[in-house]
């Protein structure tokens, strides 16, 4: 399968890649077909991006890499719509916003993306704890994760995610044309 995308021009998947959103994201509920892409080009963000409208694609990170003792509560509903009994075999992620500003970024923290690994089944998931902010600010904390682990990207002290699709290495504008 071939997806157009804006920000990584065509890719090729496989239908198991794609992750299923019943209900689709919050103000997406039209789009219910995504894949998560993993960017090695850069170092930081994964992207859920859109296979139905090549120019939605969000970019989004563990919420583990900027918040301790983050813990996401499930109810037998949140469980039920994503196909599980029991919290086990889930990656939550959650949607970055970067403005101009890119020190002004924040994350939401409050609806992350929960996906059961197994059977690719996703729902955006408001959570009931009233301490959790949809804008949470994360520039300070991932920059403090920059400094105390220099040599090491954000993105590989990530846990596995099991469920992004790698692209392809993209060689630099400042390699000669005969080595792309």
């Amino acid at each position: 399968m071939l997806i157009q995308t804006s920000r990584f021009g065509p890719v090729k998947l496989q239908d198991e890649d794609v992750i299923e959103f019943p209900e689709g994201i919050l103000g997406f509920n039209d789009l219910r077909k995504f894949i998560l892409l993993d960017d090695p080009n850069d170092e930081i963000f994964a992207w859920l991006q859109s296979c139905e409208v090549a120019q939605i694609a969000f970019p989004v990170l563990e919420p583990e890499l900027f918040t301790q003792n983050y813990q996401i509560l499930l109810t037998k509903h949140d469980l039920e719509s994503i196909g599980l009994t029991k919290p086990e075999k889930i990656r939550s992620f959650s949607i970055i916003t970067i403005p101009e500003d890119a020190t002004q970024m924040t994350a939401n923290v409050k609806a992350p993306i929960v996906i059961n690994i197994e059977k690719r089944i996703a729902r955006q998931i408001v959570l009931q704890d009233n301490n959790l902010a949809i804008r949470e600010p994360i520039f300070q904390k991932l920059q403090s994760r920059v400094v105390q682990n220099p040599q090491t990207s954000i993105k590989s002290q990530a846990t596995d995610w099991g469920v992004a699709v790698r692209l392809p290495d993209k060689p630099t504008s400042c390699e000669p044309e005969a080595s792309r």
